[in-house]
């Protein structure tokens, strides 16, 4: 009959290779969804890119190699990599990410007499200043 640490020991090893089929196949489902993604893209409304964070989120929290590559790419690039770490935080922001894309791209695209979103936001900001004053 076999001791009760030769048991543990089989039981460790087992739950260490289902912690490691568990991480491939997160891994893979994270690569489905961003190729999903980035098929869906060309499509109209935003459907692509959420799906490409959330794929992005589940291969970087299960593969080291992938975490590695992406904080090169950080460090290369960290304006482009800050609103994804952004929404790969456990309490993510996502109205404050959305809303710092949307004045790049305005910035990007529109010249500054035509831009209506830096206007909308001084605009309620004004507004709350006033009904707190009065």
């Amino acid at each position: 009959m076999p001791t009760l640490r030769v048991n543990r020991a089989a039981d460790e090893v087992a739950r260490q290779i289902a912690a490691r089929i568990g991480r491939g196949l997160l891994v893979a489902l994270g690569l489905i969804l961003m190729a999903m993604g980035v098929a869906i893209a060309p499509l109209p409304g935003p459907l692509g890119m959420p799906l490409v964070v959330v794929g992005l989120m589940l291969v970087l929290r299960n593969s080291f190699k992938a975490r590695r590559q992406f904080v090169r790419i950080q460090h290369a690039h960290p304006k482009m990599v800050f609103p994804l770490r952004r929404l790969m935080r456990r309490e993510p922001e996502i109205v404050q990410v959305f809303w710092q894309q949307c004045l790049r791209v305005e910035r990007v695209v529109l010249p500054s007499s035509a831009r209506f979103a830096v206007r909308s936001r001084r605009y309620v900001r004004r507004r709350f200043r006033d009904v707190r004053q009065g």
